[in-house]
C-alpha cells in the first residue's frame, strides 16, 4: 500500500465553501480521523482556532448531514454557510 493510500484512510478530508474558506483560508484540508466520531467532533478539531458561527450546512460524503451524523476515516465532511435566495 502506498504511504498516500495510508494517509487517505488515516484521515478525513474537510472542505469549506463560500466565505467559510475565505475565514478558514483554505477550500479543504487533511485531518487525523483518530477519536473523530461525528460532525460535530470534526468541527469542533477543525474550527479551534477560527471564530466561526455554528450556523454552517454540513455534508458528509456529498449528502446533507446534522452534526451528530457518523463520520469515518476516509469520509469527506464539508462545511458551508447557509444559502439565501430571492
Amino acid at each position: 500500500m502506498t504511504q498516500s493510500k495510508v494517509e487517505n484512510n488515516m484521515s478525513i478530508k474537510v472542505l469549506y465553501f463560500a466565505s467559510l474558506k475565505e475565514q478558514f483560508g483554505c477550500a479543504e484540508q487533511q485531518i487525523n480521523s483518530e477519536g473523530i466520531r461525528t460532525v460535530a467532533d470534526v468541527w469542533r478539531q477543525v474550527s479551534e482556532d477560527h471564530d466561526v458561527s455554528l450556523q454552517v450546512l454540513n455534508s458528509v460524503n456529498q449528502e446533507y448531514a446534522e452534526l451528530e451524523s457518523a463520520v469515518k476515516a476516509g469520509d469527506e465532511v464539508a462545511f458551508f454557510p447557509p444559502v439565501t435566495g430571492g
